[in-house]
């Protein structure tokens, strides 16, 4: 184990027991149909990527269909990304503009799916990206960049305190912030 990572922490008993469930990866990308990553390997600046916003505006958004298929498929939980890796938030954050609610579908597309997954009887999760690539303190780092990067954590703190209050939910991460 590296000396940076956190040590381990046991999952609830529930997760461990239900074996099965479904990620969801859907966001802004989704409109270019490339996965989660494009905007960082396709090296688009933050502000034409950001432009993406106008164009989401998902009709035919169900998550009652997905939950649905989730269950027939015996899956017990579902995790749907929150905020990946491009800053774009499917909810409403105080911290940030750059949100579906905002911007041109004017929904809150968590508040939808968590609805969903509870009608449906699935554990709910949330995934949220602890990085953001329009954010420079990220790439730049506490050392480089100490009050950009306390900017950057303090920013961070407040969307996963929302998405704990609002929402209630298993909340999953991937990355590892020093």
């Amino acid at each position: 184990m590296s000396q940076f990572a956190p040590p381990p922490r046991e999952f609830p008993t529930w997760f461990n027991e239900s074996r099965f469930g479904l990620f969801i990866h859907w966001g802004l990308y989704s409109i270019r149909g490339e996965g989660e990553w494009a905007m960082f390997g396709h090296h688009i600046p933050a502000e034409e990527y950001a432009k993406l916003a106008d164009e989401f505006r998902p009709t035919q958004f169900d998550p009652d269909l997905w939950m649905a298929d989730a269950v027939t498929a015996g899956m017990r939980y579902a995790v749907l990304t929150t905020r990946h890796h491009d800053g774009f938030c499917l909810w409403d954050s105080q911290v940030s503009d750059f949100t579906s609610v905002k911007t041109a579908a004017r929904r809150d597309f968590v508040a939808d799916y968590v609805v969903a997954c509870r009608r449906a009887g699935l554990k709910v999760g949330l995934y949220y990206s602890l990085l953001d690539w329009r954010i420079p303190a990220y790439s730049d780092g506490p050392v480089k960049n100490p009050e950009g990067w306390r900017e950057f954590i303090t920013y961070v703190h407040a969307q996963v305190r929302e998405l704990c209050t609002q929402y209630g939910a298993l909340l999953v991460f991937d990355e590892v912030m020093t």
